[in-house]
């Protein structure tokens, strides 16, 4: 049975009443009080019971499917979307993060052959322009769920095969073969999904997304992997702790 939130409304308050709704019911989510693939009402029985129009109920739940809070399904209805891996930015692989969260990962390897490095690619692993390196894509996921497209250039000496990164995380592999992560430097960044991307992806076109672009480095300081990574921003994020100096 969908679940009818409670939510009260201050109706002499500038803030609209789309947003106060939409607000109420992330505020359940966020605290657990609706749990992830549980239903809403609709919107039709949201505007009734609380004494809305429909196109202001319809605007709060469209605001939280656009954020990713919600999953709206034609003939289905509107349920609470998976909860979000939040991983913390330091050097470990997505693999191992969801695992010690509690997720079951899964890889898929979409490609792995033998490129010229790019300009990019050679300063980053300090080989000359135009050197054999290895390009390995592989689409993660969490639950069954497709997460992010992993996209990885390493020298090909230390490069593991597709059927190892099909059930291992990388950095494990790259430590097996001697070849130890041991300090990185990473930019985060978001735009916008190719229409490739989506598919791969099962996002809208141009749906958000979260970039992030990393040199791992071993302990002699030699350029040991770069890679360019998307992930889903209704499914992902990055957490990070600060500290004042």
């Amino acid at each position: 049975m969908p679940q009818t939130l409670r939510i009260d409304l201050d109706r002499s308050s500038p803030v609209p009443l789309y947003h106060q709704v939409a607000t109420a019911i992330d505020a359940a989510i966020e605290d657990g009080r609706m749990q992830p693939g549980e239903f809403l009402e609709n919107e039709v029985a949201l505007a009734a019971r609380l004494g809305i129009s429909r196109p202001t109920a319809r605007q709060a739940l469209q605001d939280l499917v656009e954020r990713g809070r919600l999953v709206r399904q034609r003939g289905v209805g509107t349920h609470v979307a998976p909860a979000r891996v939040r991983r913390p930015v330091e050097l470990t692989s997505l693999h191992d993060d969801l695992s010690k969260t509690g997720r079951k990962p899964s890889t898929e390897v979409l490609e792995r052959r033998a490129v010229p490095a790019s300009a990019e690619v050679a300063e980053a692993l300090e080989v000359p322009e135009g050197s054999e390196v290895v390009m390995i894509r592989r689409l993660r996921m969490a639950d069954g769920e497709p997460l992010a497209v992993l996209t990885n250039y390493l020298p090909p000496d230390i490069a593991p095969s597709a059927e190892d990164l099909a059930s291992n995380g990388l950095y494990d592999l790259l430590r097996a073969r001697g070849a130890k992560p041991k300090v990185a430097r990473q930019r985060i960044g978001a735009r916008s999904a190719t229409a490739a991307e989506a598919r791969v992806l099962e996002e809208k076109p141009r749906a958000a997304l979260l970039t992030m672009e990393r040199t791992a480095y071993d302990d002699n300081g030699h350029g040991i992997e770069f890679g360019q990574h998307i992930y889903r921003a209704s499914r992902y994020m990055f957490d990070t702790m600060l500290f004042a100096s």
